[in-house]
């Protein structure tokens, strides 16, 4: 299958979608932050400098999400109708396990939002702790699920 940001000259470009018909589309994607002990405690008790770290990190990921299109540059801009971006305290890692939901109604899909999602998200949570632990390790990032549009549905 061919790459579609290429054209028959292996030139990038933005993808043709007005034939597309419109329809529901949603994507969620994951992803993971793991840190030391002590910053993952200081991070679940409250006692970080910058403030609530997963409040702000969840509203920097709906925000990554609305600025997809600015970031990647052959993304489509999109009329984003929701976004959701849940940060969970695993002690297990220890670290903060991230799942972003993005739906819209349009012409293409939004994978690349939720990815942006929780990669944001992810990223705020590294520039809020980083204080205290600058070896915080961000991964695990991937579509979980794409539904809507003319490839169906995908589920990781």
């Amino acid at each position: 299958m061919p790459l579609t940001h290429f054209d028959s000259s292996g030139d990038a470009h933005m993808v043709d979608v007005s034939d597309k018909a419109v329809t529901s589309r949603i994507a969620t994607a994951e992803g993971h932050i793991i840190m030391a002990r002590e910053t993952f405690d200081i991070i679940s008790e409250g006692r970080a400098k910058k403030g609530d770290v997963l409040s702000v990190a969840r509203l920097a990921g709906i925000m990554g999400a609305k600025k997809t299109p600015d970031l990647i540059p052959l993304c489509h801009p999109l009329p984003v109708t929701k976004v959701a971006v849940d940060l969970t305290l695993d002690p297990d890692l220890p670290g903060v396990r991230i799942a972003a939901t993005v739906k819209t109604t349009g012409q293409t899909g939004v994978e690349m939002e939720a990815l942006t999602a929780v990669s944001t998200a992810a990223l705020t949570v590294y520039d809020m702790a980083k204080a205290v632990d600058k070896a915080m390790e961000i991964g695990g990032i991937r579509v979980t699920l794409k539904d809507g549009g003319k490839s169906g549905r995908y589920e990781a």
